[in-house]
């Protein structure tokens, strides 16, 4: 049974993750908004839907390991596993916003998480409003400043759909996201507990994992159809929402409170690490450019996690 919960969500995120691209991309030739920001926002929040189900779902059923270890594996994950097959399947050519806005957020974010919860080891309330109120503030600069500073080139085959299919295929796509991350989870979770692993190796190994294949499958989507803009951007944009977003509002929620000390002796400084390792990497060896030599580091890296592990 646990194998076909799993193989269902496999054929559902897929599928979901086609149908979220076409809504981004109608909605941005619609709104005559860059991809790049349209996949930091309504990509990123659609695929982001994943974690914030599981944390808020983990953290109500007092399981805050899981909660924190979904996103801080995800973000792992998102940056160390689907950035590098997606170079592999085709170089990425960076936007100078990247370096400029995207990047920077992502580690303010990143390190704003890990001050708060790094000497008493909870994600309080109130710092949940704080972490959602820079979300907002982040949406708001992105659209107010940024949309005029992107140059976006119009792919060929792009095609503006009546409104009613780019909303249809935004709710279909974030449906089937939903449902078929919830099947993975059902069936990873079920497996791994055959095996007596901890709720923190479960929340950063394998439900991190299944959490992030919707990103996996829109950054693929996106690259196979010549939407890298939209392909790099869903990934910074994930990060952030994952971290501003999903353990804001779980916090807002409830608090919670990390038991498991590896989370915070361990986990968190490989997401930072990883996370700053990405600037270095769109100027060595390639400027503004992610290719073959970056995919082998990535790969490594986040190889080297998921070993240390589990010895």
């Amino acid at each position: 049974m646990n194998l076909v919960l799993i193989a269902l969500g496999l054929v559902l995120l897929i599928a979901g993750g086609n149908w979220l691209l076409k809504s981004a991309v109608g909605f941005s030739l619609r709104l005559k908004i860059p991809k790049i920001v349209i996949g930091m926002t309504v990509v990123s929040f659609a695929t982001s839907a994943p974690e914030l189900i599981i944390s808020i779902k983990s953290a109500l059923e007092g399981h805050a390991d899981i909660a924190f270890g979904n996103v801080i594996g995800s973000n792992i994950a998102n940056l160390g596993l689907v950035l590098a097959i997606t170079i592999i399947i085709s170089t990425i050519r960076v936007q100078k916003s990247f370096y400029k806005t995207d990047w920077p957020l992502m580690m303010i974010s990143s390190v704003l998480l890990y001050f708060f919860i790094a000497f008493d080891g909870i994600l309080q309330r109130y710092e949940g409003f704080i972490l959602l109120s820079c979300l907002l503030i982040f949406l708001i600069y992105l659209l107010k400043f940024q949309k005029p500073a992107v140059i976006d080139e119009r792919p060929e085959d792009d095609e503006e759909l009546p409104l009613y299919k780019d909303v249809l295929f935004l709710a279909i796509g974030g449906i089937s996201l939903w449902g078929g991350s919830e099947l993975l989870i059902d069936g990873t979770i079920g497996m791994a507990k055959n095996f007596n692993i901890s709720e923190r190796i479960i929340g950063i190994t394998i439900v991190s994992i299944g959490t992030s294949i919707p990103e996996l499958a829109a950054s693929v989507i996106a690259i196979l159809k010549k939407e890298k803009a939209i392909s790099l951007g869903n990934l910074i944009g994930s990060n952030m929402f994952n971290i501003l977003g999903v353990l804001g509002l779980t916090a807002i929620i409830t608090p919670i409170e990390i038991t498991d000390q590896g989370l915070l002796s361990n986990d968190i400084f490989w997401m930072l690490a990883i996370s700053f390792l990405i600037l270095p990497l769109n100027f060595v060896p390639s400027r503004m450019k992610l290719g073959w030599r970056d995919e082998l580091i990535l790969i490594s890296l986040y190889s080297i996690f998921m070993y240390r592990m589990f010895i």
